[in-house]
């Protein structure tokens, strides 16, 4: 399972205060921290919503270059903005990373595509076209199908995608966990080569004990074929859940990987 850690996130009120005065000290602690517990991938979104389009272009250099100076730890650049990603993509200065996201509509394929083309980077792929989300399974899986087309032109294999099949919480409606995880289930079927992640946390808004809905829904969609996580990388319930399901599944050879995780806490 591939870990994408989630608090590097100008959504998230300390975060954006982080971004806004510039502080290295507190922006490094995020990153080390993360990293340190395990994560694969380092999510890095600067978007305060406020200020403008430079404005996160320029959070978005400062981000990537200060982490990359003491972080080995690749990261996942995270824009709705292709211009904020092609900015952190120059900044990482060659060093891996992921590129989140594209959805299925022509004019951000025609944008986001071709970075991951130039780069030689992957990318996430949302199962959303240009109404937003859509509501059935077979919609969202042909949204992805659009995406496919257009990495096909560009040269960018399906290994080198990762699939998002996206989540809506269900406090909202109640059909929304089993319609993700027909999805999940549908895109690995058809894309056999591609990979499926997921903001775990989605799932849970507005409900109580969120702790205890987020495992549950993380160990179904691991068996439906979800392989990459975005998710709080410090919560040992979730990142237990991981290791309790590849167990489960047969993915850890004596359950070496699930024993070794509780023993170390």
């Amino acid at each position: 399972m591939i870990t994408i850690a989630e608090k590097i996130n100008a959504t998230i009120p300390s975060v954006k205060k982080i971004i806004e005065t510039r502080d290295r000290g507190k922006l490094l602690e995020l990153a080390r921290t993360q990293s340190k517990a395990g994560a694969d991938y380092l999510d890095v979104n600067v978007g305060t919503g406020t200020g403008s389009r430079q404005d996160e272009i320029d959070s978005m250099r400062w981000a990537v270059t200060m982490i990359q100076e003491e972080v080995e730890t690749p990261l996942c650049i995270d824009s709705a903005d292709p211009d904020v990603l092609a900015a952190g993509l120059a900044a990482r200065d060659g060093r891996p990373a992921l590129i989140n996201s594209t959805k299925g509509s022509d004019e951000h394929l025609n944008k986001v595509v071709p970075l991951a083309r130039e780069y030689g980077q992957p990318l996430v792929g949302l199962a959303m076209d240009e109404e937003g989300i859509p509501a059935t399974v077979t919609a969202r899986v042909a949204a992805c199908s659009k995406i496919v087309s257009t990495c096909a032109e560009n040269r960018v294999g399906m290994d080198n995608v990762f699939f998002d099949p996206l989540v809506l919480p269900v406090s909202t409606d109640v059909k929304q966990g089993l319609v993700t995880l027909e999805t999940i289930r549908a895109l690995k079927e058809q894309f056999q080569k591609a990979h499926i992640v997921m903001a775990v946390s989605n799932v849970s808004f507005g409900l109580p004990e969120r702790r205890i809905f987020n495992t549950a829904f993380l160990h179904m969609a691991i068996f439906a074929g979800l392989d990459t996580a975005i998710l709080d990388v410090l919560n040992p319930d979730l990142m237990g859940a991981i290791k309790t399901a590849e167990a489960i599944m047969g993915r850890d050879r004596h359950c070496r990987k699930y024993a070794r995780f509780w023993r170390n806490r």
